[in-house]
């Protein structure tokens, strides 16, 4: 029972301490905001638009879905190079396939016209 102790502590020290936090920012912050300070703004300058009205093309979001994954895939690539010593050549081999795959999936994007910015 006493292992569990620690376990209780750090419980209720995470509970606690975030609702004590947004309990003081709650009593200390300003009475109310100031409605010009809650307009948005583009770089200092007043919008043109509202933003849920403009519609953006498909593309936008596929390039964006290929950086997401793309940029997720070479994360893989930190810890194969801290521990390359260690797997040797089997990590190698796995590497050179993972990024055999990587770049297959890059060439049938880029063939499909996905990376097209136009």
């Amino acid at each position: 029972m006493e292992h569990y102790v620690p376990v209780l502590v750090f419980s209720l020290v995470a509970i606690t301490v975030p609702i004590l936090l947004l309990l003081v920012t709650k009593l200390i912050r300003a009475g109310t905001p100031d409605p010009v300070k809650s307009d948005p703004y583009e770089c200092g300058v007043e919008p043109t638009s509202f933003a849920f009205d403009t519609r953006f093309s498909i593309r936008y979001y596929v390039i964006a879905v290929l950086f997401v994954v793309f940029d997720v895939e070479t994360i893989f690539l930190f810890p194969w190079a801290v521990s390359f010593d260690r797997l040797a050549i089997f990590g190698f081999i796995e590497m050179v396939v993972f990024l055999a795959i990587l770049l297959v999936g890059y060439v049938y994007a880029w063939r499909r016209g996905a990376l097209e910015w136009a």
